[in-house]
């Protein structure tokens, strides 16, 4: 039996299980899927385990997307080009590190039908998916970038990656047309943002890379007349998908059903 992990802290909200396990179901694969809190100092052994066999695939979430790119033998092209890893699989014995993260964002987008290009985007967060979420953004031609972080050193580490991003301080707001709640605000009940969002206008369009719980501070903020919301469900379905396309070479289907049962 083939086995598998998502591997994060926190990783008791993570729906991976449930969504591959279903897949692994639907297409009659002799596979489990499971989920393990970790501590930075863990990640070596888990990556030897997967070179070992003892493991066939993992998943990273936050915070280690970068934290396990020094024990990958091999980056993919998307991993390389933002330095953030989601996905690990095996190759002729090779550590190989993938980014489905760029296409899971961008498909969300896609199926909403909203046009990124030439538009202003604010992301709150600097966290292991904000640089595939900014690649994403420039590949659908989006005007400006601008990043606020609670530690304004980590939006400036972004900063020397992508130069045509602009900081600004966390707590500020300036004109945008589409925000990001990247960050893990929102995971807990008693964060909240310190943001006063409730003098923005409307037609702005509030996405939540959170997709569980499904109302959050930031959800509340954004679930208002006149603006747009979407959680990040549809961006954590499609990098999944690419996922499991990777470790199994089937690309699964989503589907209504599927995503009642993930909300059941």
């Amino acid at each position: 039996m083939k086995k598998f992990l998502v591997i994060g802290n926190p990783i008791d909200h993570s729906l991976s299980p449930k969504l591959h396990n279903y897949w692994i179901k639907k297409n009659k694969l002799n596979s489990i899927y499971g989920k393990l809190e970790i501590n930075e100092n863990e990640i070596g052994e888990l990556c030897d385990n997967l070179k070992q066999g003892k493991l066939d695939g993992l998943n990273i979430t936050v915070p280690f997307k970068r934290t396990v790119i020094p024990y990958v033998d091999v980056l993919s092209g998307d991993a390389l080009r933002t330095n953030s890893i989601n996905t690990l699989s095996v190759n002729n014995g090779n550590l190989v590190g993938h980014n489905t993260d760029i296409d899971g964002f961008e498909l969300s987008i896609k199926k909403l039908k909203y046009d990124i290009s030439n538009k202003t985007i604010i992301i709150l967060g600097a966290g292991g998916v904000v640089p595939s979420i900014i690649y994403a953004l420039k590949k659908m031609k989006a005007s400006n970038i601008i990043l606020s972080n609670r530690t304004k050193e980590k939006a400036e580490e972004l900063k020397n990656f992508y130069k045509d991003i602009d900081i600004l301080n966390w707590g500020d707001l300036t004109e945008f047309d589409m925000i990001i709640n990247a960050t893990s605000i929102g995971l807990k009940e008693n964060e909240n943002f310190k943001i006063d969002f409730s003098k923005v206008g409307k037609n702005k369009f509030f996405y939540d890379v959170i997709y569980k719980p499904y109302e959050t501070n930031f959800f509340k903020a954004g679930n208002q007349e006149g603006n747009t919301f979407e959680n990040g469900l549809s961006m954590f379905l499609y990098q999944a998908q690419k996922a499991f396309n990777i470790w199994h070479n089937i690309e699964p289907i989503i589907d209504h059903e599927l995503v009642k049962f993930l909300n059941s």
